[in-house]
């Protein structure tokens, strides 16, 4: 029986450094290596995603953007996407300007992975969070609204009080994936929108098929792994998980800045090797 091993990253995979420790690397390489097929699913894009884990050799797929895109691990080429039509662009846009917010949008323009922003109409926490981006390739400052949709848009997002990103957010959750929470790093409020059928979940899925695994084994913390935790085998939260995410775990495991999810694999394949 083959099996997918799946872990998210911030919060889980990633210490609160935003970085896999030595012991982690060092353990998923030595596993990766015997066999283990391993791959990570994330809010983040492919290119901070690689950074944080540069230290692992991964061989499978990846899942980024919560399960908008599976893209390979070394080429970063898009496998598979999912992505808005024009009129769904137009909804979610207009339902962010109604509230007085410029959402930072994530698009495909000619055939690379843009994210587009209008540097005036970016509130306090939405422009620091671009501060710290500014030097990535796929930074795309914008000075008219129509150019925010632009090429092929499949992501959404939003920095800023919650009282003010509250209704965008109940005028969307039913139509679109919404999530509305507070960064685990900074404390702020975001509120992401994508297309209704990207998630982690049905990422996973498809992962898990086209590398003809029997079972999935899944690691989380926050509640956008809720819906990988739900299609999972098995499922572990870390210690520091949400308590929505614990209650519908099949076990709880040390925390990210423990190496949780390091430590369990290392334990795992050897009960696995021992039953051989």
């Amino acid at each position: 029986m083959k099996t997918l091993y799946l872990s998210d990253l911030d919060g889980t995979l990633l210490r609160d450094e935003q970085k896999t420790s030595e012991f982690t690397n060092r353990t998923l390489n030595e596993l990766i290596e015997k066999g283990l097929c391993f791959s990570f699913a994330t809010a983040r894009s492919i290119e901070t995603a690689s950074r944080a884990v540069e230290g692992i050799k991964l061989k499978q797929p990846v899942i980024v953007h919560n399960g908008a895109f599976l893209v390979d691990a070394q080429t970063h080429a898009p496998i598979h996407s999912v992505r808005f039509t024009e009129e769904e662009e137009r909804i979610i846009f207009s339902a962010f300007q109604g509230a007085g917010l410029f959402p930072i949008t994530y698009a495909v323009i000619d055939g690379r992975t843009r994210f587009s922003f209008i540097k005036e109409k970016s509130g306090r926490a939405q422009w620091e969070f671009i501060l710290s981006r500014i030097d990535d390739e796929r930074e795309r400052e914008i000075f008219t609204e129509e150019e925010a949709l632009e090429g092929e848009v499949f992501y959404f997002s939003a920095i800023d009080d919650e009282e003010k990103l509250l209704p965008v957010y109940e005028a969307l959750k039913n139509t679109f994936r919404c999530f509305f929470y507070r960064d685990i790093y900074s404390g702020e409020q975001w509120l992401e929108v994508l297309h209704k059928d990207a998630s982690k979940a049905s990422a996973a899925i498809l992962l898990k098929k086209r590398l003809g695994c029997d079972k999935m084994i899944c690691f989380g913390d926050e509640i956008n792994d809720i819906p990988m935790f739900e299609i999972a085998d098995e499922c572990y939260a870390v210690e520091n998980a949400v308590p929505e995410l614990k209650r519908i775990a099949t076990g709880i495991i040390l925390s990210n800045d423990e190496d949780g999810v390091a430590k369990w694999l290392l334990q795992h394949a050897k009960l696995e090797k021992e039953r051989r």
